[in-house]
């Protein structure tokens, strides 16, 4: 019988399971050591959760905003005078009870995928031993299980998918209770009256329209110019002016200095020395990797300063026969960049063909209301001059299948380049923004021209049509610029 190299996971998030799944396959013999339950807070207590909150969000949303233009009539109770009040609710613990349950389901889901595939599931917390490579290039990881007693595996190879933690201010600490991280929401059972959001990144964004959507009075702190400063600004500006108009107080240029429970309710206390109330706060404020007491430095593995894991493109770390993917290695918090990280990194090691990760390929989505995707290179890249790029942005109000559906705000966005009409990047506004970016990645991803989308057939009507009249818009324009020249 033949040498079977063996493979140790530390974290079994989307970068670890995906990576166990990779090495099982290639005939390895994989040992996957997790503390909280395979998915890892991407299936826990971030992404899957999260999703499952904003989906019932969302047909609150939908209905409260569409339901009078399209004729549908609500029968109750509500006395004429009080017409405009709201005429569906929501039961935030039943909302909660499906979220978890759903999350638990998903992780059991897959750790039998894992199992099944050979890989050996571990609980317990996994670290380092601190040294360097052995003799024969092994490295040691030691296992501390939940009842105290400490295994030692010997790996030809070790993954790193730890993930990473809400940051904590040290002046807004978290109680669980009125003063929240993103993973204690739901442990919630009764709606937020007023809640007070303070960061204004995707996960801000995310649960401050999510929570408006269900009922909540919702202030949004932000400390920079507008909301979601790392998108694109004319999504950024949609959004926010969807936000204003739902009733949201958006409170741009406000930095939130301390935040303090008083009995029932919480007071956060700004920059400028103006205080705000209300009966719950959420912290998103960003996350931590968990790279600390897991000998990562003392085993020759580089750390930035912002404590994530130095990796390459193959998702190898500065430590030989150590890899490292997700969250922790600080690259882009998405969980599918964490699974093909960790795809790449088995496939690196064990000798399969490879393709270094390209981040340019990379589509990712906001899940607000209108929902915000992009693909490729942003609008930044284009005003800063990284890129020469010809853009076209067509609203979305004159799509007529969104006309039909009571859709106002949105946008589909176009990135080409101008000798060639190859199209390098795209941004989608709009509901279920999340499934039209496809054909502009796949557009992205093979190099393909704004005349070849804009050849391509497209069902009428469809708001996927106006992906194809922006082609054809760029594709007018290249052939002008052709003509001058």
């Amino acid at each position: 019988m033949g040498y079977v190299t063996r493979i140790v996971i530390i974290g079994g998030g989307p970068g670890g399971y995906e990576a166990a799944l990779v090495a099982a396959q290639l005939g390895a013999e994989v040992t996957v050591v997790d503390c909280d339950g395979l998915g890892g807070a991407s299936v826990l207590t971030d992404c899957v959760p999260s999703k499952t909150l904003i989906a019932t969000a969302e047909v609150m949303t939908t209905f409260d905003s569409s339901y009078e233009e399209l004729g549908i009539i609500v029968a109750d109770d509500t006395p004429p005078l009080e017409r405009s009040a709201r005429v569906v609710g929501v039961d935030l613990g039943k909302v909660n009870r499906r979220v978890k349950r759903l999350a638990l389901a998903q992780s059991h889901d897959i750790t039998a995928s894992v199992t099944r595939a050979g890989a050996r599931v571990m609980r317990g917390r996994g670290r380092l031993d601190g040294c360097q490579t052995a003799a024969d290039g092994s490295r040691c990881v030691v296992v501390e299980a939940a009842d105290g007693t400490t295994e030692r595996l010997t790996a030809d190879a070790v993954l790193v998918a730890t993930g990473a933690r809400p940051r904590e201010l040290e002046d807004a600490l978290p109680d669980g209770e009125r003063i929240l991280n993103w993973t204690q929401v739901y442990d919630l059972d009764e709606l937020p009256e007023e809640l007070i959001v303070v960061g204004s990144g995707v996960t801000g964004a995310e649960f401050a329209g999510a929570y408006q959507a269900l009922g909540s009075t919702v202030t949004l702190v932000s400390s920079r110019d507008r909301v979601l400063p790392g998108e694109d600004p004319d999504a950024a500006a949609v959004l926010e002016d969807v936000f204003r108009r739902r009733g949201m107080n958006v409170m741009a240029r406000s930095r939130a200095q301390s935040v303090k429970r008083i009995g029932d309710r919480v007071e956060v206390a700004l920059a400028d020395g103006r205080v705000i109330t209300g009966t719950h706060c959420l912290m998103a404020v960003g996350a931590i990797p968990n790279t600390s007491g897991m000998g990562l430095e003392e085993s020759g593995v580089k750390l930035t300063d912002s404590g994530h894991i130095w990796t390459d493109k193959v998702s190898r770390t500065s430590a030989p026969g150590v890899y490292a993917a997700g969250d922790v290695t600080g690259i882009f918090a998405l969980a599918s960049v964490a699974a093909m990280q960790g795809r790449i990194a088995m496939y690196h090691f064990l000798g399969d063909a490879v393709a270094p990760l390209n981040l340019k390929t990379v589509s990712s989505n906001v899940f607000t209301d209108p929902e915000i995707a992009t693909v490729g290179y942003t609008q930044a890249d284009v005003d800063n001059k990284r890129i020469v790029a010809n853009v076209v942005k067509l609203p979305l109000l004159r799509n007529p299948r969104a006309k039909m559906q009571g859709i106002r705000d949105g946008f589909v966005k176009l990135f080409c380049r101008p000798g060639t009409g190859i199209v390098v990047g795209g941004v989608v506004v709009a509901p279920k923004a999340s499934e039209l970016i496809h054909p502009i990645s796949i557009a992205v991803d093979n190099n393909l021209t704004v005349e070849q989308i804009a050849s391509a057939f497209t069902v009428y009507p469809s708001l996927s049509g106006s992906v194809a009249e922006v082609a054809r818009q760029l594709h007018t324009r290249k052939a002008a610029e052709a003509d001058l020249g």
